[in-house]
């Protein structure tokens, strides 16, 4: 599902400023941009959104400023440095060329220099972090209740249309395998009106064809599962998953059913079933 969500939060010595922006995806994908003084708390970042966001593409951006007089530590790789050195004094050996390397020549290799942030100023960015995301994502997570209550609805407008139409089929499905069996015995008695048959067995055909063609367990089946997917909408849990896997039963039921009949007017109503089933399928890919 869609959303966006803004947090802000601010101290003495840094300001921070976050922004969600979810859009509809099967999985939970997030893609986080933050400072680089903020990198050490991108594992948070990402516990933090996954713990309220299931499912979606989400966009995750935080910008960082110092507003105080605190400075950060400046910070030397010296080994780094060393390695810049000598690999330059052996470039040079190999170029054949004077080996002089001078200080402003190193300070100008990328990770000599660094600024960190001190232990105590790590504990306030962590604190200030936790509480822009959590005003983010709470912003978020009520947008996206908002339209997950109104996809609700127009799930909840489709599977009464199964619903109705399960039940149109229930009404056809009484008198499906009387007329079935009917046919098929006066189909036989013309053929073999006249050859000799044991009258028994032929009952026995007859009756186990036109339990082929019953479809009664389909249509219990698929009312359970109506009913499945209707309490499971009310719930206040995830339950995009469990939908996902309560239409694909649903599916399974419906093509049975079209495939066991031999009615005209089932064989419509199932196809009708199968197209509310289809838009069903489209909108819960975004349900969370």
């Amino acid at each position: 599902m869609t959303g966006f969500g803004r947090g802000a939060a601010t101290s003495e010595n840094y300001a921070l400023s976050v922004e969600l922006k979810s859009v509809n995806h099967r999985f939970c994908e997030l893609y986080i941009r933050l400072p680089k003084q903020l990198s050490l708390f991108e594992d948070n970042v990402k516990r933090m959104i996954s713990a309220g966001v299931r499912r979606g593409k989400v966009d995750v951006y935080i910008t960082f400023e110092q507003t105080g007089a605190k400075k950060p530590l400046l910070k030397v790789d010296k080994d780094l440095a060393l390695a810049y050195y000598n690999a330059m004094i052996e470039l040079a050996h190999d170029c054949q060329l004077p080996p002089f390397v001078g200080i402003n020549q190193l300070a100008k290799m990328p990770g000599i220099f660094s600024l960190e942030s001190g232990e105590d100023d790590q504990e306030e960015l962590e604190a200030l972090l936790k509480e822009a995301v959590g005003a983010a994502l709470a912003g978020l997570v009520s947008m996206r209740t908002i339209e997950g209550e109104a996809l609700a609805q127009d799930l909840l407008a489709h599977v009464n249309l199964v619903a109705d139409n399960t039940e149109e089929i229930k009404k056809f499905s009484s008198t499906v395998v009387a007329e079935q069996k009917q046919k098929l015995e006066q189909r036989i008695s013309l053929l073999l009106e006249d050859i000799d048959v044991d009258q028994n067995r032929l009952a026995n055909e007859i009756a186990f064809f036109a339990d082929k063609v019953d479809i009664n367990e389909e249509l219990t089946r698929l009312g359970s599962h109506i009913q499945q997917f209707k309490h499971t909408l009310q719930s206040t849990e995830p339950v995009g998953r469990k939908l996902d896997f309560i239409l694909q039963e649903m599916l399974r039921e419906i093509n049975t059913i079209g495939s066991k009949s031999n009615n005209l007017s089932i064989n419509n109503l199932v196809i009708e079933t199968k197209n509310e089933l289809e838009k069903i399928k489209e909108q819960v890919q975004n349900v969370e």
